[in-house]
């Protein structure tokens, strides 16, 4: 199998990392050989956090280079405009609809552009975007907008969601299983 590249981003505190580990878990009982490389950014602060998940038969490198990426899953609209150079030609950018601003916006340096998706999309990107935040509210915690996420992912894999829930049993503490799986299964419906 050729190499399949995934990337995640988002903001400090969005549960990108526990995103990838779901991912990666999920991918490792599939039998594929998986790398999976975190880069942080000032991430206690809001600042960008960056995961590479690559997977295939043999993965030699961790990172995801311009152009390579057969997904980026985005917590932010505005970290999916940044990242969008990764994306591969026919790549897919899942995009939370959730504006988060970051330090410029805040102090007044800079404004939020208004339309960011559409701009990706009149380039060519596919956009699939969602509110995974009020669906995460929906499940239980507007934490969950990461499993949200990755319930949007798995509709694009040829992976039976039983075997998503079971990552998602391994990944999580017990006492938000249920909550996470519900999130799952809103971000895999809507």
């Amino acid at each position: 199998m050729e190499t399949k590249n995934v990337m995640i981003v988002g903001v400090g505190g969005q549960g990108s990392l526990l995103a990838s580990k779901l991912l990666g878990r999920l991918l490792v009982d599939e039998g594929y050989d998986v790398k999976v490389s975190e880069v942080h950014g000032m991430s206690q602060r809001g600042g960008s956090v960056v995961t590479y998940v690559r997977f295939g038969d043999k993965v030699y490198s961790p990172v995801i280079e311009d152009g390579e990426a057969d997904f980026i899953i985005s917590f932010e609209k505005l970290e999916a405009a940044r990242y969008v150079d990764k994306l591969k030609k026919g790549g897919t950018v899942i995009v939370n609809t959730q504006q988060i601003d970051p330090m410029p916006v805040i102090i007044g340096a800079a404004d939020y552009p208004e339309d960011v998706l559409e701009q990706m999309e009149q380039k060519g990107v596919h956009v699939d975007a969602i509110d995974a935040l009020s669906l995460a509210v929906e499940a239980g915690s507007s934490k969950a907008c990461n499993i949200v996420l990755m319930g949007r992912l798995a509709k694009y894999f040829e992976m039976d969601k039983d075997k998503w829930e079971a990552a998602i049993r391994n990944s999580v503490k017990p006492q938000f299983i249920e909550m996470n799986i519900k999130a799952f299964e809103l971000g895999y419906k809507n």
